[in-house]
């Protein structure tokens, strides 16, 4: 759930959509619907053993003594973050979360919201980082809004942790002809706000011939949108690639969706952090190179079939 202002199509991305569209769903549990409360759910293992943990001394002491990072999230995304039929959050960042926990020496406590206002969560001090499939834009490091061009606040640091492209996505059986955003013209898509999706829409919006405009509807979360459309209320949605593909592969079983076209826009997830929060930002990268190199990372993405999009090393500000 993203934002950016260049597309990219490239080889990897086909290469993303060609091995991961059939794997994504393979060992992933049912998703259940993840609500917009404001709720707390932790993201990791109940206890955290500081003295066992090898990069503890990493964090700021007031987080250590809380041995809490506090992580807005929106935690409706699946298989990205969503919450599973007993209620608890699930999904590769809070598996992730738990292993870089282990190595901090604290708990990764995931509070829900609605994904255009996490940042701002970030910015008041609400949250001690925001994970929740964001991709890393020079934008958003440089706390300028994309759609006017201004700036509206400091920025943010990211720490890099995994390569996702966007998808579009219809009824199965009803592709109307769809493979590329162009064809979107003279269609209704839904989205969620704030998203490379919807961000894709309005830029390929503008294009369209006169009186063929694509007709945008954003919601505030994925799975309204997936309803939208299920429902037969739009022609398409569009998605980052792993949480379409969850969709096709498990909506009614998966006779609900089908993907359609090559994924575009393949850029990094990030993890958000202050700008001022440049401790908690080295610790965390820190951790994730520790999990990438003993293996838990691999284990991990492998474990929610999304292993085409793994990194082999954390970066800090990547994205363009």
């Amino acid at each position: 759930m993203t934002a950016r202002s260049t597309r990219r199509t490239t080889a990897a991305q086909s290469r993303i959509a060609a091995v991961g569209a059939i794997a994504v769903a393979g060992a992933l549990l049912l998703t259940g619907c993840g609500d917009q409360t404001k709720d707390k759910e932790s993201g990791g293992s109940d206890t955290a053993d500081s003295s066992a943990a090898p990069l503890a001394d990493k964090l700021p002491q007031a987080i250590r003594d809380k041995g809490v990072i506090k992580v807005g999230s929106d935690i409706a995304y699946a298989p990205v973050e969503f919450k599973d039929d007993s209620g608890k959050t699930v999904g590769i960042d809070p598996d992730l979360a738990d292993a870089m926990g282990k190595q901090l020496g604290v708990k990764f406590e995931f509070e829900n919201g609605t994904f255009d206002t996490l940042l701002g969560g970030l910015r008041s001090k609400r949250y001690d980082i925001a994970m929740s499939a964001m991709t890393d834009t020079k934008n958003r490091q440089d706390g300028i809004d994309a759609d006017t061009g201004k700036k509206v606040g400091e920025g943010v640091d990211f720490v890099d942790y995994f390569t996702a492209g966007v998808s579009i996505y219809t009824k199965k059986g009803a592709d109307q002809g769809i493979k590329t955003w162009s064809d979107l013209c003279g269609k209704k898509l839904v989205v969620q706000r704030g998203t490379v999706s919807h961000d894709l829409a309005k830029s390929e919006a503008k294009k369209c011939a006169k009186g063929k405009a694509i007709s945008i509807e954003a919601f505030d979360n994925d799975q309204q949108a997936q309803t939208r459309l299920r429902s037969g209320g739009a022609d398409a949605g569009s998605s980052d690639f792993p949480v379409a593909a969850y969709a096709v592969k498990t909506s009614g079983g998966g006779k609900d969706f089908q993907l359609v076209g090559e994924q575009v826009e393949a850029a990094p997830y990030g993890i958000a952090v202050a700008k001022s929060n440049t401790e908690v930002r080295d610790a965390v990268k820190a951790a994730l190179d520790a999990i990438i190199a003993n293996g838990e990372y691999k284990r991990i993405i492998e474990k929610w079939g999304v292993d085409a999009g793994a990194v082999e090393e954390a970066t800090i500000n990547g994205g363009k």
